[in-house]
């Protein structure tokens, strides 16, 4: 997992659903990648950049989503941050509405790495 820039591991019980791509005959433009999210028991869907993301794996009866070109900046009016720093894909690839700020509820998340090191919590063993 040290290849992975940014490894954010969410709380059991959850899992990841990824939307299909949609095929159609007409041209679309600037739509972006289908949507990505994980799903908490409670019916509560968090989207994810999917554009983003660089692994996804939910097979340990958690989600687990690696990000290629975000970083995690910290916690700010209790949620935790990451900002977009670069694009893994080109613009014509990309929703014009993306979002450039992820903001997530520490509650949703168990640990947060960076460059296999874990940076958040910082006084907890890793899983």
């Amino acid at each position: 997992m040290e290849d992975i820039p940014l490894l954010i591991e969410f709380a059991e019980p959850t899992s990841l659903l990824l939307e299909q791509n949609r095929i159609s005959a007409l041209p679309i433009i600037g739509n972006g990648p289908p949507g990505t999210f994980v799903l908490f028991p409670n019916g509560l869907r968090v989207s994810l950049p999917t554009d983003q993301i660089v692994f996804a794996d939910d097979s340990d009866g958690y989600a687990r989503v690696g990000l290629g070109g975000m970083r995690f900046v910290g916690s700010e009016d209790g949620r935790l941050v990451f900002v977009r720093i670069r694009e893994l894909y080109a613009e014509d690839q990309l929703s014009p509405a993306r979002s450039h700020t992820m903001r997530l509820d520490p509650q949703w998340i168990t640990s947060i790495s960076v460059d296999g090191s874990r940076v958040w919590p910082g006084d907890l063993p890793l899983r």
